[in-house]
């Protein structure tokens, strides 16, 4: 017995691997994308600073222009630098 497929569709999910759920800052979920972006993936990436926070690009760099004299980690207070992962 053969069976003949006309047509099928496939579903594909991702995830982002961080140590968190929701961005620190914006509180949303790291699936979603932020507040200012309108599709979750390669637009709206998360980044990792070397305090090993997690947030989406577009909060962390909004709250680092926000920043007038230092660069802080906006959870733990420690000077921001970007991870290399």
């Amino acid at each position: 017995m053969k069976i003949k497929v006309k047509s099928w569709t496939s579903v594909a999910w991702w995830k982002w691997i961080a140590n968190d759920e929701n961005c620190g800052i914006c509180r949303m979920a790291f699936e979603n994308c932020c507040p200012d972006c309108s599709f979750a993936g390669d637009d709206c990436p998360l980044v990792w600073g070397h305090c090993s926070h997690v947030f989406h690009m577009h909060c962390i760099c909004k709250w680092l222009n926000s920043q007038l004299n230092q660069q802080l980690c906006p959870m733990c207070r420690q000077t921001w630098r970007f991870n290399d992962r």
